[in-house]
């Protein structure tokens, strides 16, 4: 673009003047107008106006202009069809919106403008392009509709056919609601009206770089589900019968948002949605909610510091061989289960594929380079693929007989509902075969896709087009012959056809019936009337052929997308062999136990191991600990030591081991007794929220609140160096409160691992029932500080940190100031014992309470005694702005807090 003066721009434009071209294009703009238009003309894309500039500068492509009947150029920019693909998803990876607007008719036979409308829109969370996604992880869009402090969730991967709702309709729904985004990671969401104007909006959505769009209301209103199930392309559909009996309130959540989801995703395919066949209700109350910071602390599916998938717990466990076992793992692991009756087939299943070895490494070995089944199919119902598509799905189908085969010799837990969903598809697999040719081109309208017999009109014309060259051919060694010109050869270009080339040396050999059509720089092209006869034979040939085959293949295409229901449902069974075996093979090889699970509160593991670290180290090196957690005198471990020295590492074993267990699979110690646990709290490390202005103790502090608000009996806490980001008497407080807050029997009580350097909190343990202390063990020699990485009971009151930072590399000098400065303070303390070690007293009743020291306010009163629970219906009219609430937002808080009451 040389100057703005010379280009227009869509909002300046005059459209009383333009081409009429440009208003073709202009048509299909308005129709979506926050989006990019890739407009096809010829063998390009084209972009005009804004968008034109937007695009130049996002993928570097030079900016031009065009005429469009106007005194002043449009701006313009473009790229070959071949490549559009890389370049619209490079648009949609920078958060655009692209709008695929293709030639809706062959040019060649178009009368005026060839007509043009948009196929397909592309977005983050809709892009079906398999090299824009990752293999092992599901590309999720989310709908969210807000009715008052309720909230109706629905969820898609249209790459693989998933569907499913929820809704948040009691307790804390705005927390609730940040743990769903985070489980479904979404690329792309969209919500109605009314959640953006959330007062808890910024919160919510504050942790996800997400785009947001918001739809209109009319979409959540409409009855789009009826339609849906109305579609008649030979599959079945399912909708839970629940989904429609449950009463209007709940209702209208679950199914507004489906609404919504369902309108937005046909229109950005311009299709039906044909894949979609089951509508899955999610059931918060079935599965193990983990929040954000559990996710982060724990390191699930990325690490923390370079979020990345190496290092994690997925890449420690994820042996799986396909994309759909890796997406499915993924799944189980971020969905741990918390009744002890759906884990236990997990484990029956686990547990035979680990003691089935040859079976196991035969099946693992079919299994391996098989295509993403999932994806496959619903490009496929959604007409996107090509011939070779199609072959890959042929080449895998043809292994899945000898699949199913080897599978049914395994009879234990799951393996019973893999059998019922394993469909082998002979029928398909031997229809393609019969199809489709070995090695078919990947565009689907140059023929050479379908095989020799399978259609005799093709069989014809493909014998008139081949024979037609050949006669060319013939003309080309005549006409050599006759003229003497041995230079001269036969060429082909779609603006003249068939011509002969004569150098510029023999021009004077040319007879005079050669029709000159085009000069060269080096050559001149010819025709003659018998090669344009031949010419009409063999181009009629090869276009009927050409436009046979591409009928033909659009009908397999579609037989094959009625077939969705059963090709997906043996994706889904291969996805759970892939998973179950892989957690075999991996308890096989790591020497991992299946765990005894149980209703109790019990925790016990025997030599267990990180999964993570066990596997960093070289074999062997890994020191293992027991853990011991009971529901009475052992409820609660204070974990002292020194810096490095593992606490941080043994907590956080401790945590990955029950979610292990939960999510069914074998876990890293010699034995261990799980008591389920519904929740995992953790508080670990230390960082700064600059994004919102909260420092490293207001973090620490919001996470704590989070844990002491919504932590039950049944939870498993780990608390690490809590406090530590204020001053040592305000840090020290803190904890030993939260100490007392968690051990009242008649608040939480939870199975609780605190990791902590206030070595004053060692004296809970013979003042409050159920705290017992614990530390890692070191060895001092010659001077030196060893660590053992092993827990033992009793506590200590050493931290060496001085050692730490001489192993860490300080200065010596440095190091020897310390211990000196170290010195002086411990003579000089004034309080012996701890700062503590006078402020509990007992009461009558036998509990402890707080005395305050000298200058101190009383740290709890009777208002605050832990033992009366503020009664969370109180808090939560406590919390209400009235103020900002709608008068049918009013009504539903209160129908919401109506109904806890009940089931209170």
């Amino acid at each position: 673009m040389t100057e703005d003066k010379e280009m227009i721009t869509y909002s300046t434009l005059d459209r009383s003047r333009i081409t009429p071209m440009m208003i073709q294009y202009l048509e299909q703009k308005d129709k979506f107008p926050d989006a990019i238009l890739m407009f096809r003309l010829g063998d390009f894309y084209e972009m005009f106006f804004d968008d034109a500039i937007t695009a130049s500068r996002e993928l570097e492509l030079t900016l031009t202009g065009r005429d469009c009947g106007l005194d002043k150029r449009a701006p313009m920019c473009g790229v070959p069809h071949h490549a559009a693909q890389a370049y619209m998803q490079k648009l949609v990876a920078h958060g655009f919106k692209v709008a695929v607007c293709d030639q809706m008719e062959d040019p060649s036979v178009a009368k005026g403008i060839v007509k043009r409308g948009v196929t397909r829109i592309l977005t983050p969370g809709t892009i079906m392009d398999q090299s824009g996604l990752e293999d092992n992880r599901n590309n999720f869009i989310l709908c969210i509709f807000r009715m008052g402090m309720q909230y109706g969730l629905a969820a898609s991967d249209l790459t693989t056919g998933t569907f499913e709702v929820t809704q948040l309709v009691t307790g804390n729904t705005v927390s609730k609601l940040q743990n769903q985004i985070a489980r479904y990671s979404p690329s792309e969401m969209i919500c109605n009206d009314a959640f953006l104007r959330d007062p808890f909006y910024t919160k919510i959505m504050d942790p996800f770089p997400v785009h947001v769009s918001v739809r209109p209301d009319t979409d959540f209103s409409s009855d789009r589900i009826s339609s849906y199930l109305k579609q008649e392309d030979g599959n079945k559909k399912h909708v839970p019968a629940d989904l429609w009996s449950m009463d209007q309130v709940n209702k209208l959540l679950y199914r507004s948002a489906a609404n919504a989801l369902l309108f937005y995703l046909e229109e950005t395919q311009q299709s039906t949605l044909s894949h979609l066949h089951n509508i899955h209700i999610f059931r918060l109350e079935e599965t193990m909610e983990l929040d954000i910071s559990t996710r982060r602390n724990l390191e699930m599916t990325e690490t923390i510091r370079t979020k990345t998938r190496k290092g994690s717990l997925l890449w420690a466990i994820d042996r799986t061989k396909t994309s759909m076992g890796g997406r499915l793992i993924r799944k189980w692991l971020e969905l741990p289960l918390i009744h002890v009756t759906d884990i236990v087939p997990r484990q029956d299943s686990v547990e035979e594929a680990k003691e089935s070895y040859m079976i196991r490494q035969e099946i693992l070995e079919a299994i391996t380079g098989l295509n993403d089944l999932e994806r496959l199919t619903s490009r496929i119902a959604l007409g996107t693929v090509h011939a070779r598509d199609l072959l890959a799905l042929r080449n895998s189908l043809a292994k899945l007989p000898d699949i199913k085969i080897l599978s049914s010799r395994l009879k234990r837990g799951m393996f019973g509902d893999i059998q019922a969903l394993f469909d082998p598809m002979e029928d398909i697999c031997s229809m393609l075969t019969e199809a489709l040719a070995d090695d078919p081109p990947i565009s689907v309208k140059e023929g050479g896709i379908l095989r020799a017999g399978y259609s005799e009109d093709i069989d014809r014309l493909r014998v008139a087009s081949r024979d037609g060259k050949s006669f060319i051919m013939g003309i080309e060694a005549k006409e050599k012959e006759k003229t003497g010109i041995r230079t001269m050869k036969v060429g082909y270009n779609r603006v003249f056809g068939y011509y002969l080339e004569v150098s510029k040396g023999s021009i004077t050999q040319v007879p005079d019936y050669f029709v000159r059509k085009q000069t060269l720089t080096n050559a001149e092209r010819y025709i003659t009337e018998e090669l344009k006869s031949m010419e009409d034979t063999i181009l009629g040939a090869e276009q009927k052929l050409i436009s046979l085959e591409y009928e033909l293949f659009c009908k397999i295409r579609e037989q094959v997308a009625s077939q969705s229901a059963r090709l997906l449902g043996t994706s889904q069974a291969i996805a759970m062999l892939d998973v179950i075996l892989s957690m075999g093979e991996l308890a096989d090889r790591e020497k991992w136990v299946r765990p005894d699970l149980d209703d109790s509160d019990s925790l016990q593991i025997v030599e267990g191991r990180h999964p993570v670290v066990e596997k960093m180290l070289p074999t062997g090196s890994f020191v293992p600990n027991n853990t011991y957690i009971d529901s009475e005198s052992r409820r609660i471990v204070v974990l002292t030591g020194p810096n490095m020295a593992g606490k941080s590492t043994y907590m956080r074993q401790v945590a990955l081991i029950v979610l292990l267990a939960q999510m069914g699979s074998f876990v890293p110690a010699k034995s261990a007794r799980i008591g389920i646990v519904d929740r995992i709290f953790t508080r670990i490390g230390a960082s700064d929220d600059l994004s919102s202005g909260q420092s490293t103790f207001m973090v620490e502090m919001n996470e704590v609140s989070t844990i002491l608000r919504n932590a039950s009996k049944r939870s498993l806490l780990i608390l690490d160096e809590v406090g530590r980001g204020t001053s040592t008497y305000d840090g020290l407080s803190i904890a030993w409160a939260i100490l007392e807050f968690i051990s009242d029997p008649e608040v939480i009580f939870a199975r609780t691992l605190f990791a902590t350097h206030y070595h004053e909190l060692n004296m809970l343990e013979n003042q409050i029932s159920g705290i017992v202390n614990a530390h890692v063990e070191v060895e001092e020699k010659d001077g030196e500080v060893i660590f053992l990485h092993r827990i033992s009971d009793g506590g200590t009151d050493d931290s060496y940190g001085i050692e730490v930072a001489r192993l860490a590399g300080v200065p010596i000098e440095v190091v020897e100031r310390a211990k000196n400065i170290l010195r002086q303070l411990e003579s000089e303390r004034q309080i012996q014992g701890g700062i503590f070690s006078k402020v509990l007293k007992t009461g009558d009743d036998g509990q402890y309470t707080a005395e305050p020291m000298a200058g101190q306010l009383a740290l709890f009163d009777k208002k605050t005694q832990y033992s009366q629970r503020t009664d969370p219906i109180r808090q939560e009219l406590m919390d209400m702005d009235i103020s900002h609430m709608t008068p049918l937002e009013a009504m539903n808080s209160l129908y919401a807090l109506i109904s806890k009451a009940r089931e209170e």
